[in-house]
């Protein structure tokens, strides 16, 4: 069984062994080693990753106590190698699992909720709770759990006897068998797990829970530690410094000035709504009142307009009225209505010809359709007239 380095010195970056033996495995191969400092993945925590001897190391499995490396290249059997960790992608993931231990001992000491899945991926970590958490309890999470941090605790690696485990309360999401690995926070969690973790807390740098959302009965968060958090204030930073120049408004006070802003788009949308109301009536004014079909093209009215310009037509007494907004090249879209007329009968006829698409009730159909402005205006006044 390879010997495993992550556990004798999580910080150890760089490290020698004995190649045991090197199989081909789809487009790559499956290293074995005497020893390695690559955890493979395991306990929601996806596997180092860096260079073995010249190779690149792209993912690392353990099946029956083999750790298999997947390399892009061959290793000889029996060959001496240096291994080299990516260690800032490794010290981020130990940041982000050592503050998922910290939120879920609190969690489960304050609220009794167990953390029933936890998933480490390559832009945030989530934890599940099996209970509901408020805002403000979660706030007081993330202050506690800062709190942890600031103090600067050492983490603490327990392998303790079956006799010993009998009596140790600690959180365990799976029943294990053989040897049970705990890592203890003094004062904050007890837990059973698999995983490599800093050495102190103070490690960890800033514990930052950015999201929840009610999950199968309980709550997802979404968290930020370390590396992640500072990388994910940048971010937010130069956003709002963005924000801020475009709403020629202080940095903490761009709520504000989007809320008057909103109010503003608001007030500008209700009057254009009121102007475009008039305008439906100018066009509508335009049209004799007579019983003749109407067929209308327009580039200034679109959605509601159309229909309310079709009705005020229509009420003129206008045996039918067909509004059309849109182009030939890229087609139109349709509204026509008639108090007398079957318009899903004259629709159909009408998207046949044309192919169009479209349908409605009896009074009133839309849809899309295209062809020459001329000949639709033509099919429409001559169909509607022998309706």
């Amino acid at each position: 069984m390879t010997e495993k380095l992550f556990y004798e010195d999580s910080h150890i970056a760089e490290f020698e062994a004995q190649v045991l033996s090197c199989t081909a495995a789809g487009s790559g191969y499956e290293v074995e080693l005497d020893r390695t400092a690559f955890f493979p993945e395991g306990g929601g925590q996806y596997a180092d990753t860096g260079v073995l001897g010249g190779v690149r190391v792209t993912d690392v499995q353990e099946r029956d106590g083999r750790v298999l490396h997947m390399t892009d290249g061959p290793l000889d059997a029996g060959m001496r190698v240096t291994g080299r960790i990516d260690w800032e992608d490794r010290f981020m993931k130990m940041q982000q699992h050592s503050g998922e231990h910290i939120v879920s001992g609190l969690v489960h000491a304050r609220f009794g909720y167990n953390n029933v899945g936890f998933h480490l991926g390559t832009e945030d970590c989530t934890m599940d709770f099996s209970g509901v958490l408020t805002d403000e309890q979660l706030m007081e999470i993330e202050r506690e759990a800062n709190r942890a941090v600031w103090k600067d605790l050492e983490i603490e690696t327990l392998y303790p006897t079956e006799e010993e485990l009998k009596n140790l309360k600690y959180r365990s999401k799976i029943e294990i068998e053989g040897q049970v690995r705990i890592i203890v926070i003094p004062g904050y969690d007890v837990c059973a797990c698999c995983a490599p973790h800093v050495k102190r807390t103070g490690e960890i740098g800033l514990i930052k829970l950015t999201h929840m959302q009610h999950y199968k009965g309980g709550v997802r968060v979404t968290m930020l530690c370390g590396s992640r958090a500072l990388a994910d204030y940048g971010i937010k930073q130069a956003q709002a410094r963005e924000i801020s120049a475009l709403l020629c408004a202080k940095v903490n006070e761009t709520a504000e000035a989007v809320s008057q802003l909103k109010d503003e788009n608001n007030a500008l949308k209700y009057a254009a709504a009121e102007l475009e109301k008039k305008l439906v009536r100018c066009h509508a004014e335009m049209i004799p009142a007579n019983e003749e079909p109407v067929c209308i093209f327009t580039d200034d009215l679109g959605g509601e307009s159309m229909r309310g310009l079709m009705n005020l037509v229509l009420e003129d007494g206008h045996l039918l009225c067909a509004v059309l907004h849109g182009n030939e090249a890229d087609g139109y879209r349709y509204v026509m209505g008639s108090r007398t007329v079957d318009m899903r009968v004259f629709a159909k006829g009408f998207n046949s010809d044309f192919n169009g698409r479209g349908g409605g009730s009896a009074e009133m159909v839309q849809g899309t359709v295209k062809g020459d402005p001329d000949m639709i205006r033509a099919w429409i006044i001559e169909k509607a007239g022998g309706a």
